[in-house]
């Protein structure tokens, strides 16, 4: 296949584009071209929109995260390499089922709709649902983003990571992604190839799910690989040893 020279790095929850920035650095210096959009009602530094929410926040659910990225493809010279991290790996999937993808990679990846979550994500994720909540959207304290993001970092790091990436975010993202019947993924059809990432202690998706995802695809002629890192958590992409994460990727597309 023609190797595109374009990477988008998709974000997921609870995060924003800012959690991309040494990946793009990263590709590059390996000569692509890289774009790390922001989803909508999500632009800013981290510590403002902790203060302030973004006005377009709580509008924003996954079909418009999917939509974003759509109108950014759209304006480029060929189909990227598409990267999404946690709910950002479930739209690296829709993207690719939609043929928008010269490749997709879905790391610690959301599930579809039509695929059943184990229990310890429900346990995780159930407060960013907001179906309990007086609130108008979700924002992580300390101890959900330890105990769910960062559970592999050394205690001394774990504020400086909480300060640099945490946002809010919006409970639409998540409730279209469990009842929109967009968010269905057809896993008989044919796809160019994508690669599963998971973070051998992921307490968000843990890597059992992220296998099921990968053995859910059925078209023969269609690539689809796996590679769990373990002793990785949800924050693969931004703990110590990112870098080997990142190479991997290429590396695997490289080969393509």
């Amino acid at each position: 296949m023609t190797k595109s020279k374009s990477i988008i790095l998709i974000h997921g929850n609870f995060v924003n584009q800012h959690s991309w920035e040494k990946w793009k650095e990263r590709y590059e210096q390996k000569g692509y071209t890289v774009y790390t959009p922001a989803n909508p009602g999500h632009d800013g530094i981290p510590s403002d929109l902790r203060k302030q929410v973004h006005p377009d926040l709580t509008k924003t659910g996954f079909i418009d995260v999917v939509n974003n990225i759509i109108k950014l493809i759209d304006t480029l010279p060929e189909k990227p390499l598409i990267i999404g991290h946690s709910m950002a790996g479930m739209a690296a999937m829709k993207l690719l089922e939609l043929d928008k993808a010269a490749a997709a990679v879905s790391i610690d990846g959301a599930p579809p709709k039509n695929v059943f979550p184990p229990f310890a994500t429900l346990k995780s994720v159930i407060p960013a649902f907001g179906f309990f909540s007086s609130k108008k959207y979700f924002m992580g304290s300390r101890e959900w983003y330890d105990k769910c993001f960062f559970n592999t970092l050394p205690e001394r790091d774990r504020a400086n990571a909480f300060e640099s990436i945490a946002v809010p975010e919006s409970y639409k993202v998540s409730r279209e992604l469990v009842l929109n019947s967009f968010s269905n993924i057809d896993f008989s059809k044919p796809h160019k190839p994508i690669l599963f990432i998971g973070g051998g202690s992921d307490a968000i998706f843990p890597s059992s799910l992220t296998t099921t995802l990968a053995r859910k695809y059925k078209d023969r002629n269609s690539s689809v690989d796996l590679k769990i890192f373990q002793g990785k958590s949800h924050f693969i992409c931004g703990e110590s040893g990112w870098e080997a994460v990142a190479d991997f990727i290429l590396e695997w597309y490289e080969k393509l």
